[in-house]
């Protein structure tokens, strides 16, 4: 999993590699959420993907690339001027 956090938020600075690592990662930052955090499937990029939003602002993508039944790559973009697009006026 890469993470692309631009500088303006918390990322990891390598790719964090391994199932168990990745799964705790996303759960990780879901729990450093102060308030509501709702978590929405969403098509990123022509990617399945999920979109986390807190308050009605978009704090994270992730973009997942599948091959056969797995899950071989994720994208996540946390970088909060990246995810202007996705937040709803």
């Amino acid at each position: 999993m890469t993470a692309d956090g631009g500088g303006r938020t918390q990322a990891s600075p390598r790719p964090v590699e391994g199932g168990e690592r990745i799964a705790h990662h996303p759960s990780d930052l879901f729990a450093r959420a102060s308030g509501a955090l709702t978590v929405v499937e969403r098509t990123v990029n022509g990617r399945p993907g999920l979109v986390a939003l807190q308050d009605g602002r978009t704090v994270a993508v992730y973009a997942f690339d599948i091959a056969g039944d797995r899950i071989t790559r994720i994208r996540a973009v946390l970088n909060t001027e990246k995810l202007r697009p996705w937040t709803r006026g």
